[in-house]
């Protein structure tokens, strides 16, 4: 089997939010789809060892937050790559209480979902929310951020909690100046030969020349949390 294959498969990458008493906490998700028209239900995977599905389960809701292609990798490396046990995952993020009492992110959102759970299925390491939609809106019309243009153009990596987690193989190269470089922390790979523009490295820089002072564009990692791709 060529599980490469299932890159194929079309995904959105989404913020899935959820609240328990008066703690809110979100994560990253790609796995989301539209079940019924009529009452509008969707489905959503969401592993059983993260803060946000313990929250779902408690609360019974959750909101929808579909990511615009503009939205930056800090954003997805907040929600996606640290655990709200750590952190207030919604310090600093511009987002409002829904009509159900779940936060709903606001900022490089093209549109925000809020629903109850009407029921759930295990599925191995995840469970799959089934979920009635009680409320909806469009936040703007900028292109959606599908899963392979996050995989492709912004180079973007799934947790290793994620329902669609493929280990990579990893390519070494000779050349010291082009080595790639991975950060142990998210799986985000530097390649010197992309460069980092975003954030002011231009195409060419080796991993070595980057300046101690910059972090991975995923997960805010420093330098010192990358190593030699083999």
């Amino acid at each position: 089997m060529k599980p490469e294959t299932l890159f194929k498969l079309s995904y959105g990458v989404y913020i899935v939010s959820s609240i328990s008493g008066e703690k809110i906490n979100g994560q990253i998700a790609n796995s989301m789809i539209q079940v019924t028209a009529e009452p509008p239900t969707i489905a959503v995977s969401i592993n059983r060892n993260n803060l946000t599905h313990e929250f779902i389960t408690k609360s019974k809701k959750l909101s929808i937050s579909i990511l615009s292609q503009s939205a930056p990798m800090t954003l997805i490396g907040q929600f996606g790559f640290k655990s709200g046990r750590d952190l207030d995952k919604f310090k600093g993020i511009n987002y409002k209480m829904g009509t159900t009492g779940v936060p709903v992110v606001l900022d490089n959102c093209v549109g925000s979902l809020e629903a109850e759970v009407i029921d759930q299925i295990e599925v191995g390491t995840h469970t799959v929310f089934i979920a009635k939609v009680l409320d909806a809106d469009v936040l703007s019309n900028d292109p959606v951020m599908t899963y392979a243009y996050y995989h492709t153009i912004k180079g973007g990596k799934s947790p290793k909690s994620a329902p669609t987690y493929i280990k990579e193989e990893k390519t070494g190269t000779g050349d010291k100046a082009m080595q790639k470089y991975v950060c142990k922390v998210c799986g985000y790979v530097y390649d010197p030969a992309l460069g980092d523009p975003d954030n002011g490295i231009k195409p060419g820089t080796s991993f070595e020349a980057i300046p101690e002072t910059w972090v991975c564009p995923l997960c805010g990692a420093d330098k010192s949390q990358f190593e030699a791709q083999a």
